[in-house]
């Protein structure tokens, strides 16, 4: 029961997530630009192979237990969403989780791994819904923030809420033993609201200027490459609505 309990509250995130993206992208965003399903679909799953490459690469961080690692994941997915929109954003994050697990595996009784998806969507959704309501560098710039912000608050809220008690019961280790594992880095690491509040706090917003940072370099470069053929594409796409 414990497992259907988690698998069930697993798919119907993934589908609120992909609703609040849809929703979104029909009713606010009014210029959506006209892409093929294959487009759509290529580009999709090549920023989602990259980023799930990238969560091989882990950090660790001296302020917090060793199962809390930064990966640098969420950039090949904030690059993926500002081009294709809020419900590719969404897709990348759960495909690069599922090209990991089909390539590693878990070591976190997929709590981990549901974690990396539910809370990058809150870091990528937000920022992806910014930058789309006005599409800029500006915009771009709040939204990561933006992001970054709910990131952090809702990241750390549900550690300590589901995703920490969830750990220790499907993983079977004590929540002592996780609290113990912050005490030896941090003796003000004595249960779960001061586990959040040094380790998890620190790291969502460190995780979130990082990610904002090497992203708005790398789209700045990559964005002319991505956008060099949407004129033609356009073009293409009217003749045949025309004809």
């Amino acid at each position: 029961m414990k497992n259907l309990g988690f698998v069930l509250a697993c798919v119907a995130t993934v589908a609120a997530l992909f609703l609040i993206a849809a929703l979104f992208e029909k009713y606010v965003v009014k210029e959506r630009k006209a892409f093929s399903n294959t487009h759509y679909i290529t580009y999709t799953a090549i920023f989602a192979s990259l980023a799930g490459v990238l969560m091989f690469i882990e950090i660790p961080l001296f302020f917090a237990p060793s199962f809390y690692k930064i990966d640098l994941s969420e950039i090949p997915v904030l690059i993926c969403t500002f081009y294709l929109g809020p419900v590719a954003g969404v897709a990348a994050e759960l495909l690069k989780v599922m090209v990991k697990l089909l390539l590693k595996g878990t070591s976190t009784a997929f709590v981990g791994d549901f974690a990396n998806f539910a809370v990058g969507c809150s870091f990528v959704l937000p920022a992806s819904m910014v930058y789309h309501a006005k599409p800029g560098k500006r915009s771009a710039l709040v939204g990561m923030l933006i992001g970054t912000l709910v990131m952090t608050v809702f990241g750390s809220a549900f550690n300590a809420v589901y995703l920490l008690p969830k750990f220790a019961a499907l993983y079977g280790m004590p929540m002592e033993a996780i609290i113990g594992m912050g005490t030896k880095i941090n003796p003000s690491i004595t249960s779960v609201s001061t586990l959040v509040l040094f380790a998890v706090v620190p790291f969502n917003l460190l995780k979130g200027v990082v990610d904002s940072v090497l992203t708005f370099l790398l789209y700045k470069r990559i964005s002319p490459i991505l956008h060099k053929g949407d004129a033609r594409r356009q073009q293409r796409r009217a003749v045949k609505e025309s004809a």
